[in-house]
């Protein structure tokens, strides 16, 4: 498994490099992680609807290839896009959404933090707050996309949407929960959890 560390990068640039890694892909090629903040964007699914973006305001508003609804993405949160053989691996991709949700509750169990994942809602809920986000596609029986945690940024955007198409849906972070680790530390922790998830 490769981790690539891609520190602050454009979303658009790096979903059509996912799109070429996965096009290009062999039975032989290594799985990747791809650790990533990107700059504010909101990001519809391939099931979007345009009502669920209430004002963009001077947020960019990108089509992209995952599923789901529209997000938002920004600085302070974390996003950990899977580039992961699933037909290799011998899972279908509602397990690798489960194994990426777990991994997230895994992480904040320690910290006191109980989340839970839902059935109706991909995600993980702090109660009835959200803190982290998922959408894969799968291609070739390989997925990419992944999952987004929120850490310490600036939640206001998420009200000028309706969070992966729910209105009314309140968003949360680490850092509002009073976790007081370091971005780097979040992203050191959760990526050794999504590794032995996936090693399981």
């Amino acid at each position: 498994m490769k981790i690539r560390d891609l520190g602050l990068a454009d979303y658009a640039q790096t979903v059509a490099k996912m799109q070429d890694f996965t096009a290009n892909r062999t039975a032989e090629t290594e799985d990747e992680l791809w650790l990533v903040e990107h700059a504010p964007v909101f990001t519809q699914g391939l099931n979007g609807q345009p009502s669920h973006i209430l004002s963009a305001g001077d947020i960019p508003v990108i089509q992209t290839d995952r599923g789901g609804q529209v997000t938002y993405h920004g600085p302070g949160q974390l996003v950990i896009y899977a580039l992961i053989d699933l037909r290799r691996l011998g899972i279908g991709v509602r397990q690798m959404v489960t194994l990426l949700e777990q991994s997230v509750i895994e992480l904040l169990a320690p910290l006191g933090i109980s989340a839970q994942a839902r059935s109706d809602a991909p995600g993980v809920y702090v109660k009835d707050e959200k803190i982290a986000a998922l959408g894969l596609r799968v291609k070739r029986g390989a997925c990419y996309h992944g999952l987004s945690l929120n850490i310490a940024m600036d939640l206001q955007p998420f009200n000028q949407i309706n969070p992966c198409g729910y209105p009314g849906l309140v968003v949360t972070d680490l850092s509002s929960l009073g976790v007081k680790l370091s971005f780097k530390q979040v992203k050191e922790q959760l990526t050794t959890i999504v590794l032995a998830q996936l090693k399981k």
